[in-house]
């Protein structure tokens, strides 16, 4: 990663050892020059226990005749002729303990050409069952039986994983593996395109070569040639084929050190799996921004204290104490901790109940605002002095008011006598109760800035009561605020009662809690729209006022336009 510098692991480092690994030969050759008989030979050699002999392939057949050469000593593992119980055969001769004590066993894989042509059948077999079984879906003819299927590159990918799956174990045995393959003459290309020259090519996956430690190519019977190897133990000349005279395994594993050869080979496999666990833990626990601050996040997490149920309740209760701004208090918070840590911390509060410390951030949130509306309510009637009209007298308080002090006054005084939230517990939210509208009464789809004003000359238009006027603006703007919750369900494919589920555990949620939980769901509504292209609609949406009554005409045209279940499917 870009800007770090120190390592963040702890490591150490070695001197090497000196020692050679367990050597990996390929024995390859044209057909009948020898390669069984030199395998089965090399089995009598002295620094050899015990030799396990797999045949794959039906073709020769020759594990069981060559058993009769003098001082051969191999037994033949069986297996079914499958790619995983040939895989199952490779796993338990890797993992047979030396059947003479000092002296290890020996793998010979006969032949290996043949395993490469068994995958190479699997994915060309698995690609025309798979052109079938598409063309059935699509209702069309299927492929020529006739013709080859193309083998598309992610099947060839599976061939090569099987392939490879192969010589991993093979790479984990303590002692040689002996490698069978054919060798072909093919003709010679210079600049993609082909000449009179021949050439020899080995049949088999193009990066066997590389693989192995030495290879060794028999061009006729007793012509043997080394062509690559890997040792220090013998000076052989760089860039030359060289003539192995009177070859033997024996021999090879002599030349190439097999004596002194590592318990086990001394290589680190690749793990591009660890990719996969690296994102996930990127996703899990970011620590981007505390390693481009050059402070560990392990060090980071030492100094930072921890935090608990009880300590969230108590930081919230905190933040709702204070005069100032409870609102900003409890933001601080979340800022201060993080969403994700806060979603990992529950709760338990009495009048709430179980909960994440976030989840109780945005309740107390809402509790916050609705208390300040309350306040500031309050305050404004409190400036005013309310006239009961002559005709209808005023009802007795039942508690009487203090002397002097007027009704809107008195309300002001109900409203500050709100217990505070107790030491273990965080406040409970505001539940407003609102009058309903009258049944026959049928709320217009304005706001009050738009209601006709009656006349000041008018005296019955000042001796409505205020009550009923303030009932029925709450009940338009509660319907409002429901049609709200009604579009942005239907936007987002769900019911309203799942779309206003996590408000909605407790029973209805009060219109302050529905109208800032409807408030913090436009931006994610708004981004859906423009992604739709619905760039009109989505301005609006943005300008829109709190609590809109005309919400549900300006997206009536939107869900119009949206297609029936039965175009979708």
């Amino acid at each position: 990663m870009p800007g770090i510098t120190a390592p963040l692991r702890a490591r150490t480092s070695r001197r090497p050892t000196g020692l050679p690994n367990p050597p990996m030969i390929l024995l390859a050759g044209p057909e009948k020059t020898g390669k069984s008989r030199e395998a089965a030979e090399g089995t009598a050699s002295e620094v050899l226990g015990m030799t396990y002999w797999i045949e794959i392939g039906g073709s020769e057949g020759t594990a069981d005749y060559y058993g009769r050469l003098p001082g051969a000593n191999y037994e033949i593992v069986n297996h079914d002729g499958s790619y995983q119980d040939i895989l199952d055969a490779v796993r338990w001769a890797v993992a047979q303990p030396p059947a003479v004590e000092g002296k290890r066993n020996m793998i010979v894989l006969d032949n290996v050409s043949v395993l490469w042509d068994m995958l190479s059948d699997e994915q060309a077999l698995y690609a025309r069952w798979r052109a079938e079984k598409k063309a059935q879906e699509q209702r069309r003819r299927g492929p020529n039986p006739d013709l080859p299927v193309t083998v598309d590159p992610d099947l060839w990918n599976r061939a090569k994983d099987r392939w490879g799956e192969i010589l991993w174990h093979l790479r984990r045995h303590s002692g040689p593996t002996l490698l069978l393959a054919r060798q072909e003459l093919v003709t010679a290309f210079e600049n993609d395109k082909p000449t009179r020259d021949k050439t020899r090519k080995i049949k088999a996956e193009k990066n066997l070569p590389a693989a192995v430690d030495a290879i060794v190519e028999l061009h006729a019977l007793g012509e043997a040639y080394l062509t690559g190897v890997r040792t220090l133990h013998w000076e052989v000349t760089p860039g030359q084929s060289e003539r192995f005279e009177n070859f033997s395994i024996d021999a090879l594993l002599r030349r190439m050190g097999f004596q002194e050869a590592a318990a086990t080979r001394q290589v680190t496999e690749a793990r591009p799996e660890a990719y996969l666990d690296e994102q996930q833990a990127q996703q899990q626990c970011p620590v981007q921004r505390q390693q481009r601050q050059g402070q560990a996040p392990a060090q980071q997490e030492d100094q930072r204290p921890k935090l608990t149920g009880d300590k969230a309740v108590e930081l919230i209760r905190k933040a709702l104490a204070d005069e100032t701004n409870p609102e900003a208090a409890l933001q601080n918070i979340r800022e201060q901790w993080g969403i994700v840590t806060l979603r990992q911390i529950q709760t338990r509060t009495k009048t709430w109940g179980e909960m994440s410390a976030d989840d109780l951030i945005t309740r107390s949130l809402a509790y916050a605002k609705g208390r300040a509306e309350q306040r500031q309510q309050a305050a404004g009637q409190a400036g005013q002095t309310a006239t009961p009209p002559k005709h209808v007298p005023p009802t007795p308080p039942s508690t009487p008011p203090a002397q002097g002090q007027p009704d809107g006054a008195r309300e002001h005084q109900a409203h500050e006598e709100l217990e505070p939230p107790a030491d273990d517990d965080a406040p409970p939210p505001p539940d407003p109760q609102f009058e309903e509208p009258p049944a026959d009464e049928r709320p217009e789809e304005v706001s009050e800035a738009e209601e006709p004003q009656a006349a000041p000359s008018a005296p019955a238009a000042a001796a409505a009561p205020r009550t009923n006027r303030r009932s029925r603006n709450e009940g338009l703007a509660l319907k409002a605020l429901n049609a709200e919750a009604d579009v942005q369900a239907r936007i987002r494919m769900m019911t309203v009662g799942e779309h206003l589920g996590p408000i909605s555990e407790t029973g209805d949620p009060a219109m302050t809690v529905l109208r800032d939980y409807l408030q913090q769901h436009r931006p994610a509504i708004i981004e859906q729209l423009e992604q739709e292209g619905q760039t009109e609609l989505a301005a609006y949406y943005r300008k829109a006022p709190t609590v809109d009554p005309q919400i549900r005409q300006r997206f009536a045209p939107y869900f119009a336009d949206a297609p029936a279940v039965s175009e979708v499917t």
